[in-house]
């Protein structure tokens, strides 16, 4: 009947052995995705593969310049391309020398570039998608225009946007809640 109760102690967590696996006053949660991980830099990878696809549609073409928002699509991934190629570099030597990349800063400097980067191809994207869905359907002009090659790069500039959310939205969530 007079059963013990156990006491319940706190207990404190060893601290980490190495210095490299817990930087010191970072508790931010190592999420897939996020800088510095695999899944970041398969992120970034694909960011950087469809936009160069859409930049080597659209500059194949030689009709592009005289649209204004197809300029504009290409300004967006070169940019784009930019963006994610040094930051695919940044997350490889990361991972080879297994450094965490999610200090306050650097999760800031990653959340504002890629909300810059994220607008910037979505609405180059957008752009130019009126201008396809105009020059295809509204004006008949496809047998005079490049319509094939103008969507497909529209298509790689919105699936590019796609993989940079993710990104976007786990560095600022990242940003918020440390």
């Amino acid at each position: 009947m007079f059963a013990s109760r156990p006491a319940v102690h706190p207990v404190e967590a060893p601290p980490p052995t190495d210095p490299v696996e817990q930087p010191r006053g970072v508790l931010m949660k190592d999420l897939p995705g996020m800088p510095g991980t695999p899944g970041g830099l398969g992120l970034r990878l694909a960011q950087f593969v469809f936009a160069a696809v859409a930049l080597a549609v659209m500059a194949s073409t030689n009709d592009f310049p005289s649209v204004t928002s197809f300029c504009f699509l290409v300004a967006a991934a070169i940019l784009q391309c930019l963006w994610s190629f040094s930051l695919a570099i940044v997350d490889i030597y990361a991972l080879l020398v297994k450094r965490c990349l999610r200090n306050r800063r650097a999760v800031c400097l990653f959340a504002i570039g890629d909300g810059i980067t994220a607008a910037l191809t979505f609405s180059a994207a957008c752009a130019s998608s009126g201008i396809t869905v105009l020059i295809d359907n509204d004006l008949d002009l496809c047998s005079e225009n490049h319509c094939a090659s103008f969507e497909s790069a529209t298509a790689m500039a919105f699936l590019s946007w796609f993989a940079l959310s993710p990104s976007f939205l786990l560095n600022f969530w990242s940003m918020a809640s440390g």
